[in-house]
């Protein structure tokens, strides 16, 4: 069985592999072009088999199969795959379904072209003690820390984040504060609600947001706007955790659904990004030099009453560009983030009908979007140009298109969360990737 590179030959080889931006520190960063993008798809009833899956790029230019989908592995049923991360070694890649709360664990470095199904982990409810909907999977040392939508009592918001060994094997369970009276500072702010998490070890931080709990996450989108009432179940908070302890330490208001978080890579930049789903406003989180965190509203994304629904976001690795998806809308903007203090759009790409994901690789020159939210809040077939894997370079002044992959045409269902991934991290040399394996 081949072994992953020693991470000190990794950082002394020629540049061989890239990442996005938003991976945890914990992880090397290696620039360079990137081979492959692992895609976690949603299946679709009668598209394909209809299965979830692991959809497998190849975007390398200097690749025959440049620009195709060159294997495809299926974990059987439809969970409502979501989210994904690779452990700190990069050996594996988590990715989680928010219905059915198993989370799949899969090989990449046997052979990064064609992933194989490692292990299914199908006791996270019970052994976390109630959580349901695993979101974020991220990397900490040996460790994998997911954060929860919901819980199993009420299918609310109220939820936690869960620790894992990279074997698989539980570790602990962390709730999100909900006591307005509790010793914490903010308790006033704090509703338990989750969605996303990062880490700045320099600063022994963690950072988590919040979203909405199963009755509303897995409802059709009309209804759910059209409810006051589950209008009302939404987060509007984030905390700031002691990343040693797992202790929360603040609450910080951030009213209107704060979701993905991208914190700044300057080792003198102790500030993180957010945006507002509910309000479409882009938010700095900061930490004053005595340590205290607050958080300010610091520019709008479109105009809120039309709802663009701000969905991902994508930090430059240096510190300088913010990109932020609207999915309603389907466009992506460039923000000039120099100033974090004020952000300014400088840019915008209608990229689709609806755009969700969006992943820059570490040089800035490259970027790959996905198109599907959540399988009852995307648009309907029919009204455009809606379920596709697209991918671009940045010129300096504009998006260029590359190529793009209509994923229902494919017969592979909607593409949600990418992971970028390269052939030399793993020693293997990078080949042909030879007819099309559907598994």
């Amino acid at each position: 069985m081949k072994r992953l590179m020693p991470l000190a030959a990794l950082l002394l080889a020629a540049p061989i592999s890239a990442d996005e931006t938003c991976m945890s520190p914990y992880m090397a960063k290696i620039t360079g072009q990137e081979d492959l993008v692992y895609v976690w798809t949603v299946g679709v009833d009668g598209v394909g088999d209809g299965q979830d899956k692991l959809v497998t790029i190849d975007v390398n230019p200097d690749s025959s199969s440049y620009g195709q989908v060159i294997h495809s592995l299926s974990v059987g049923g439809r969970h409502e795959a979501h989210h994904s991360g690779f452990t700190d070694d990069r050996r594996f890649l988590w990715a989680g379904g928010l219905d059915s709360s198993q989370i799949f664990v899969f090989d990449i470095h046997s052979n990064p072209a064609k992933p194989r199904l490692h292990k299914v982990i199908t006791d996270f409810v019970s052994a976390s003690g109630g959580v349901i909907g695993p979101h974020t999977h991220y990397a900490l040392p040996g460790r994998m820390l997911l954060t929860g939508l919901s819980n199993d009592r009420d299918h609310g918001g109220k939820t936690a984040l869960v620790e894992y060994t990279n074997q698989g094997d539980y570790v602990a369970t962390h709730w999100l504060p909900d006591d307005p009276k509790a010793d914490v500072e903010g308790a006033a702010f704090a509703d338990g609600y989750g969605y996303d998490v990062r880490a700045l070890p320099r600063v022994n931080a963690m950072i988590s947001s919040s979203f909405t709990g199963h009755d509303n996450y897995m409802a059709p989108l009309a209804e759910v706007v059209g409810s006051p009432e589950r209008m009302a179940r939404f987060g509007n908070s984030m905390v700031v955790w002691n990343l040693h302890t797992r202790q929360p330490q603040q609450v910080l208001e951030v009213p209107g659904a704060p979701l993905e978080i991208r914190c700044a890579w300057d080792p003198d930049h102790n500030y993180c990004f957010t945006t507002t789903a509910l309000t479409s406003r882009l938010w700095l989180v900061a930490r004053d030099d005595a340590g205290h965190w607050s958080a300010s509203a610091v520019a709008e994304i479109g105009e809120a009453e039309a709802m663009p629904l701000p969905v991902d976001i994508s930090i430059g690795s240096d510190d300088k560009v913010l990109w932020v998806n609207t999915w309603n809308d389907g466009t992506t903007r460039r923000f000039d983030i120099t100033n974090p203090k004020a952000p300014r759009e400088v840019y915008r790409l209608k990229v689709g009908e609806q755009v969700n994901m969006v992943s820059q690789s570490w040089d800035g020159e490259r970027l790959y979007y996905t198109s599907s939210l959540l399988a009852n809040w995307d648009k309907a077939e029919g009204e455009g140009d809606l379920q596709y894997f697209k991918a671009y370079r940045w010129s300096g002044t504009a998006l260029e298109p590359l190529f793009t992959i209509d994923f229902h045409k494919q017969q592979l269902g909607s593409p949600h969360q990418m992971r970028l991934s390269a052939y030399a991290l793993y020693g293997t040399p990078r080949g042909e990737a030879g007819p099309v394996v559907i598994e």
